[in-house]
């Protein structure tokens, strides 16, 4: 027998064995369970040892039992019963880019979301994309026919549904938003001419500030020519007129990490004008190149491979390797080249030629990329033409007790952001830092603020003499040099740093501070669904929850000693911690929805998170709709489970919500036959957040509290405005509005309940 691991980290980890020549797919390894996800029917379970595999072998054990009887597999055969992934995530920009087309928002809120799309857009080629690249280029043939999917097949599907997408996008973008634009006296130039009033100051902003940031560069075989990662360039086919006419070509970069890419101009004649740096820059280029005539100048723009590759995260300095790697993301390998579409041929072959690129990098665009930099374009009416901002409700309870923790003492509060205020969050460190009584403070940081408020409390705790100790992940992607630079932070201040655990990421939001009362020690806790990020804060839409539920910071206390003591813990009888007992606690919870069921009783769930993918899950979740269990579901993003297959799915319905926050909690309920039974916390249903993650999901037992998450999950469901019902084929369908009814917008109308209970 001859097993292989091929470390891919969208796939997981996967273990292949091979025999008589023939490779079988048997799953994914992870340090909780084995996900299975071959086609067996005879073998009953299989020992082996890898202690070559990795030296840890304390974490992960000295060998894995792979039980295989028993277990439903899917078989190829099965397929349809999943989205593919990538293909839902697709779906969800698209909705999205939905809101950009939505009249009855203000023009800026438009604006708003087109820029949202194509900064999702973005990201989504620097990883999942150059993730595929990554697959393709293995090209193991043995390997790529275990696999469910077709590489190359599903990268050319992507790129078919992002070129549509694109299409619409800039079609929806001049002759909405520009028109729009214009209607409102606000005007971006870019077909029409330049009024002369202008040209004096575009030129002399050229020469005064864009300048100094150009480095032109002619494409020829006598130098090593590089591209920036995400970075603009203008590529030039010149005459030169001192070669006898002789055509050669050059590229410019265009500075708009270091300057606005949308300049105001002088407003003329009532009316607001903007230029991007891009036709500043063309209308120039005879001051770059004076002696060449310029027969053509076209949009380009390199995205590049944004994975991390930490090759061993058990052995060594992991700060020092993720700072390594970090410096190596801007100079990955290519994952998306975008151009100009009217670019000539001849030039583009040239570009593929000195650039290394290959036919699968290549999208076909228009004159202008990097559109997430419309985010920025100035609102010049402001506060008109964008959404009206709602002032921040207050929490009474709070605000009305002498100190945080005399308001915790009183019982349970959950706050919900960007409703109420996050500055009750910064309230709880601040007052942890300065309180006598106060002796510990423990917490977990997956993504924080670049200006960040808690840490800096953190850093008073601990110069005020109290014990403080951080986790810190520093795997959190496109965060790590943050995490990193506070993290050195805190440990200069003389703040204990634990830093993330190998082959794992610990994704849970939750921190704890132990207070003495009288002669005993009492413990406050937060459990969160968000991160602690003030920032995010006010765009998010997230839950925390404050208490000093002893059984809850008595399973909090453990599992901050198994994070930094690696302590063996006692079962978790009231959190649910992934790599313990959360799946099997939400599988027993479904099981029981699925029995109720089968005696006839009311039986349901309504589950919402960001991402639904494990197939663990959804298997067990088309099982409750095979045995009459209603199915609710809530997600965001990403979704492989199909509603709607007869004798499958019957009983299920998906929904989406995108409006002005980002739906970021994750909720779970179970009817538990009128007990119902309701959770929040920070996993999705993925299998990195199940197999490869520390997540927390916590109970809520305050009556007040469930009541304000039931009011919520009411108000979404009851959407008329901005939530989507998804189809068998993940289409975003309009939900019809009952006749008399009035429309429901959740986010507006939740604003609208917590106030009126404010008051």
């Amino acid at each position: 027998m001859k097993a292989t691991f091929v470390g891919l980290e969208w796939l997981g980890i996967i273990l292949l064995y091979e025999f008589k020549t023939k490779w079988i797919y048997l799953g994914e390894l992870n340090s909780a369970r084995m996900h299975l996800l071959g086609n067996f029917s005879s073998v009953t379970s299989m020992l082996f040892s890898y202690d070559n595999v990795t030296n840890n072998t304390d974490y992960f054990g000295k060998s894995l039992l792979f039980v295989i009887s028993g277990i439903k597999y899917v078989a190829m055969k099965e397929k349809s019963r999943y989205m593919d992934r990538d293909i839902s995530w697709l779906s969800f920009n698209y909705r999205v880019f939905e809101e950009s087309k939505d009249e009855s928002l203000p023009l800026f809120e438009r604006i708003k979301f087109l820029a949202i799309y194509s900064s999702n857009l973005d990201e989504f080629f620097r990883v999942r994309v150059a993730n595929l690249r990554r697959l393709i280029e293995l090209d193991k043939k043995k390997l790529n026919q275990q696999l469910e999917i077709k590489p190359r097949k599903l990268l050319q599907k992507i790129l078919g549904i992002v070129n549509e997408q694109l299409e619409e996008y800039g079609s929806v973008l001049r002759k909405q938003i520009v028109p729009a634009l214009k209607k409102n006296k606000v005007v971006i130039y870019q077909d029409e001419h330049v009024k002369p009033a202008h040209k004096p100051f575009i030129r002399k902003y050229f020469k005064n500030r864009i300048l100094s940031f150009l480095t032109p560069a002619f494409i020829d075989n006598k130098k090593e020519l590089f591209l920036e990662n995400r970075e603009l360039y203008l590529a030039l086919e010149l005459v030169d007129n001192r070669n006898g006419g002789q055509t050669v070509y050059a590229y410019v970069n265009i500075p708009s990490d270091h300057l606005d890419r949308y300049l105001q101009l002088p407003p003329y004649r009532g009316s607001y004008y903007f230029i991007t740096l891009d036709d500043i820059i063309r209308a120039n280029l005879d001051f770059l190149f004076p002696d060449y005539d310029i027969l053509g100048c076209y949009s380009i723009k390199l995205n590049r491979d944004a994975d991390l590759n930490i090759e061993d995260e058990y052995s060594g300095d992991l700060v020092k390797k993720i700072k390594k790697q970090l410096s190596k993301r801007e100079i990955g390998v290519p994952s998306r080249f975008l151009y100009d579409q009217s670019m000539p041929k001849e030039l583009l072959k040239l570009i593929c030629k000195t650039f290394s690129l290959s036919d699968d990098d290549l999208v076909p665009g228009g004159r202008y990329h990097n559109l997430n930099d419309l985010m920025g374009l100035k609102n010049p009416f402001k506060p008109k033409l964008q959404d009206v901002d709602y002032p921040a409700i207050v929490k009474s309870a709070i605000d009305n007790s002498y100190s945080f923790f005399d308001a915790i003492d009183s019982g349970d509060h959950m706050l919900h952001f960007p409703y109420q205020s996050y500055d009750y969050v910064l309230r709880f460190f601040n007052e942890a830092a300065v309180d006598p009584n106060v002796k510990e403070i423990k917490a977990t940081f997956y993504r924080v603020a670049q200006d960040s408020y808690i840490v800096n409390a953190l850093i008073s705790a601990a110069n005020n003499g109290k014990k403080v100790t951080v986790f810190v992940e520093l795997k959190a992607r496109f965060d790590e040099a943050n995490n990193i630079y506070w993290a050195e932070r805190m440990e200069e201040a003389g703040i204990r740093i634990i830093y993330s655990i190998p082959g794992l990421k610990v994704h849970a939001k939750v921190a704890l501070v132990k207070r003495e009362v009288g002669k005993n020690s009492k413990g406050y806790a937060f459990f969160g669904t968000g991160n602690f990020n003030e920032s995010t804060a006010k765009i998010y839409a997230d839950h925390g929850l404050f208490t000093c539920d002893k059984n809850m910071i008595g399973e909090l206390d453990q599992l901050f000693k198994y994070l930094y003591k690696r302590t063996p813990v006692k079962d978790f009888k009231h959190l649910l911690v992934s790599q313990f007992n959360l799946q099997q606690k939400f599988l027993d919870l479904i099981d029981n929805e699925i029995a109720n069921a089968k005696k006839g009783k009311k039986a349901s769930v309504i589950i919402k998170v960001n991402n639904l993918e494990d197939r663990v899950m959804i298997d067990k979740l088309y099982e409750a709709s095979q045995a009459g269990v209603k199915v609710t579901m809530i997600i965001r993003s990403i979704c492989t489970m199909i509603p709607g297959l007869k004798g499958i799915s019957d009983n299920v319905q998906i929904f989406r919500l995108v409006d002005r926050h980002l739906e970021h909690a994750r909720i779970f309920v179970f009817h538990n036959d009128g007990d119902h039974k309701i959770y929040l916390g920070s996993a999705d249903w993925m299998k990195r957040n199940l197999y490869h993650r520390i997540e927390v999901v916590f109970p809520l037992y305050d009556a007040e509290v469930r009541k304000e998450i039931t009011k919520l999950l009411w108000f979404q469901l009851k959407d008329t405005a901005k939530m989507r019902q998804l189809d068998e084929q993940h289409l975003n369908r309009v939900r019809l509005q009952a006749a008399g009814k009035a429309k429901v917008r959740a986010q507006v109308d939740f604003y609208n309940w917590l106030k009126s209970r404010a008051n």
